[in-house]
């Protein structure tokens, strides 16, 4: 997948638990492990407004594009 998971960069820089991070956001440990690992097809806006105040951070912080990493076989016609 072209997006990058740094969350658990920003878990170090600030010096927190992942468990901790779940509990402040209200999701399960295992919804958090399954986001940190890259392994989620999505993210609501929601979790990510809780992460990022639990975190005091920005989406950028936490979320990478890399151009040209399409590895895996994602339909890219987005509907057309």
């Amino acid at each position: 997948m072209a997006i990058q998971i740094n969350l658990d960069v920003m878990l170090a820089v600030r010096k927190m638990k992942s468990n901790e991070l779940a509990e402040k956001i209200g999701i399960t440990p295992q919804n958090l492990s399954v986001l940190r690992s890259g392994r989620a097809k999505a993210i609501r806006f929601s979790t990510l407004n809780e992460i990022c105040k639990a975190l005091d951070c920005q989406p950028g912080d936490i979320l990478a594009f890399l151009p040209g990493n399409d590895d895996d076989n994602e339909d890219t016609t987005h509907g057309s």
